[in-house]
């Protein structure tokens, strides 16, 4: 599995989220691009520290028993369950969300192990860096997908 942690990867994530424009469609789903990449920012935002969002009670009872998929090289599952503070429902920028998001993608990249929040993930609880970088990885690739890049 990739990580964010690499320098590679993170540009090629970066090179991808280059390509969405205001008319690139969603393969499934129903937020917009923009939409997507707020909700990226979000998640990243927690990933670096600057969200501590509290643990889900449906986390703190299945978190355990699907963390594994979080950071293996099997895909997310297409319209997965979001938890409330990362569902983006008003209009965004794509430029902006862009910016913030790239933003947040160096910052946790260039920061590595030590740049990565240590409060529990709302869902999975306590993960490791590794698995930061690896489930970041796999959540960005998830929603680039979604959009066809």
């Amino acid at each position: 599995m990739k990580s964010l942690y690499e320098p590679s990867t993170a540009e090629e994530v970066k090179a991808r989220l280059n390509t969405l424009t205001p008319e690139t469609q969603r393969l499934w789903g129903k937020m917009t691009a923009a939409q997507m990449l707020a909700h990226c920012a979000n998640a990243m935002e927690s990933a670096v520290g600057d969200r501590q969002p509290s643990r889900l009670f449906i986390g703190r009872i299945l978190g355990p028993l699907v963390k594994p998929g979080f950071a293996n090289d099997k895909p997310l599952h297409k319209n997965g369950p979001t938890a409330p503070w990362l569902i983006v429902a008003d209009d965004r920028d794509i430029p902006t969300e862009r910016d913030r998001l790239t933003s947040l993608i160096d910052r946790f990249s260039q920061g590595g192990a030590d740049a990565c929040t240590k409060h529990p993930h709302a869902f999975f609880g306590k993960l490791t860096a590794e698995e930061w970088g690896k489930g970041m990885y796999k959540h960005l690739d998830h929603h680039l997908q979604q959009f066809g890049v």
